[in-house]
């Protein structure tokens, strides 16, 4: 008896991590949402069903802001582009006295507030341009490097969402293409979401601004101007996901309300077994809460619409065993 249960214990030391590694989504709390998309990624992915869908359609994208990592209190972009407004202040004595930079420079939050959009649209124009795109993906780097969250201390890049990025590989070992289609620059995403989320460059869809071929030193340069040339965000991101992937998704993950769109876009009078979810931002103690009345990621009609459409809310606190890589 002694020696079967010594056999026994043996072989569940050995079958358990097995078992585990089973779940392809270890940070998700087994329920409706886990279920869902577990149930999903097998309907399309069985060749013996009729809801099976071939390789090259599987597409899947994702928002980045609130989606992939935080952004509370403000979308992480901004606060690069407030710590280049004090960088480049020296240069720009004017700013001092000048809206909206210098509710920047004297952390003025109702004036900045008051500046609207249109301020925070001249910010990032007068912060991101007047250079090369490779100068541009230093600074963004440098910046990500040495930058922390105000609550939380850490870099940006390690307050990225845990469950997501398991989904992101869950996905892509079914065969998925994942894309970022976000609101953010595209040039402020693209030299680190390949090391961050293992999706390469050329897989993120973002707003731009326009840039301009020129001969620099005998070298041919990219040139970063102040004019905006496309805003990847609401209805600009199903416009976005067409110029540049060229199919419709069959997955789509997101939000907010800048997300709408995006998610009518991939489920709504496609063929075929379809999937759209909203991150609901419900867990105030290990990261926010907020949903209808906030500045930065608001969720309203998204909130209401999404039983309509069969849309998923991913409940943060509840259906998350962690929030951030340990």
């Amino acid at each position: 008896m002694k020696f079967l249960a010594s056999t026994l214990a043996v072989s569940l030391a050995f079958a358990l991590p097995a078992i585990a590694q089973d779940d392809p989504l270890p940070s998700w709390n087994d329920g409706d949402t886990k279920s869902a998309i577990i149930a999903f990624v097998e309907s399309v992915t069985d060749d013996d069903s009729d809801t099976f869908v071939d390789e090259d359609a599987r597409i899947a994208t994702f928002d980045n802001d609130g989606t992939l990592w935080v952004e509370q209190p403000m979308y992480t972009q901004l606060a690069f582009a407030f710590d280049r407004v004090k960088a480049m202040a020296d240069d720009h004595p004017e700013w001092k006295t000048t809206q909206p930079f210098q509710a920047v420079l004297e952390g003025d939050m109702k004036a900045l507030g008051e500046a609207g959009d249109k301020g925070l649209l001249e910010i990032v124009a007068a912060t991101h341009s007047g250079m090369s795109t490779e100068d541009f993906a230093s600074i963004t780097t440098d910046w990500l490097a040495t930058a922390k969250h105000p609550k939380f201390d850490r870099p940006y890049t390690e307050l990225i969402y845990q469950p997501m990025l398991e989904l992101l590989d869950y996905l892509r070992d079914n065969d998925f293409e994942t894309f970022i289609v976000s609101g953010g620059g595209i040039e402020f995403m693209r030299p680190w979401t390949e090391e961050v989320y293992d999706i390469p460059p050329q897989q993120v869809v973002g707003s731009s601004i326009t840039t301009e071929f020129k001969m620099v030193d005998g070298k041919p340069v990219l040139m970063r101007t102040d004019k905006i040339d496309f805003i990847d965000d609401k209805a600009g991101k199903p416009v976005g996901i067409n110029s540049h992937i060229g199919r419709r998704p069959i997955a789509a993950f997101g939000n907010s309300d800048g997300d709408f769109e995006m998610l009518q876009y991939t489920t709504i009078g496609a063929d075929g077994p379809r999937l759209g979810a909203f991150v609901h931002h419900t867990d105030a103690d290990r990261e926010y809460a907020y949903d209808r009345d906030t500045h930065f990621g608001k969720l309203d009609k998204g909130l209401d619409a999404a039983a309509e459409n069969g849309w998923l809310l991913i409940d943060m606190k509840n259906d998350w065993k962690t929030i951030f890589p340990n």
